[in-house]
């Protein structure tokens, strides 16, 4: 024990260990909330579904915490592999053509589909990258998170103007899951070796909690170009 901890004042010792435990206990406690509220939200949606033959809830005295998301999850694996045969693709293809025939219905569920399919899609390659653009003006840096090439007619638009964008992910701080969809020159996007997670616990400090960075090889700075579409031509 230094003179510096002798002399600090009771006051000033207490206030210290708490901010110490509430570093500690804080995010376990969050974590267990969290935890526990979704389990018990899923439980809420599936459990009255359940045949109470089927329940063990009904032969026992207590709640089974997590067990109907247990049972909405095997009913989801079930339903993707019965999906990828041709029986189950027949259903399906069954299900969507009654669903194509409402109004309103249809619109919704192509967008959710949409929405799903064009995430799952893209979930390999978009927001495994990190990088830095300037931003909000030249010689301001942010940190973004690599979406993926500009398409559809934005893609158009962008190539008509002799313009390779990328899409980037703009999140604000300590709060990274809201922000904003920037399109960004390709060649002005600076690539970074730490990972989105270690990204992430940058934004949420701060700036506060950087990641570790060990000197390596010289890797590629700057996006990589997409490969070019070889078009044949007819004779």
């Amino acid at each position: 024990m230094t003179d510096n901890t002798l002399r600090m004042p009771v006051a000033t010792r207490l206030r210290n260990n708490f901010l110490a435990g509430l570093i500690i206990c804080a995010p376990i406690a969050i974590t267990i909330w969290l935890t526990w509220t979704f389990i018990h939200w899923s439980d809420s949606w599936v459990r009255p579904y359940i045949p109470a033959r089927w329940n063990p809830e009904s032969y026992l005295n207590f709640a089974i915490p997590g067990f109907g998301l247990l049972i909405a999850v095997v009913l989801i694996t079930v339903v993707g592999f019965l999906g990828k045969n041709l029986i189950g693709q027949s259903i399906v293809r069954f299900g969507e053509s009654i669903v194509q025939r409402m109004p309103l219905v249809r619109t919704v569920y192509r967008s959710v589909k949409q929405i799903f399919e064009t995430v799952l899609k893209e979930q390999a390659n978009s927001f495994k990258k990190v990088g830095l653009i300037e931003y909000p003006g030249p010689g301001l840096w942010a940190l973004v998170f690599i979406a993926t090439d500009a398409k559809g007619e934005i893609a158009s638009k962008f190539n008509a103007m002799g313009q390779d964008m990328v899409a980037v992910f703009l999140p604000p701080t300590p709060v990274p899951t809201a922000g904003f969809l920037v399109f960004v020159p390709r060649e002005k996007i600076v690539l970074l070796d730490m990972s989105p997670e270690d990204a992430a616990k940058f934004l949420i400090s701060g700036g506060l909690v950087a990641p570790e960075h060990k000197p390596s090889e010289p890797k590629q700075k700057h996006l990589p170009r997409p490969k070019p579409v070889a078009v044949s031509k007819a004779d």
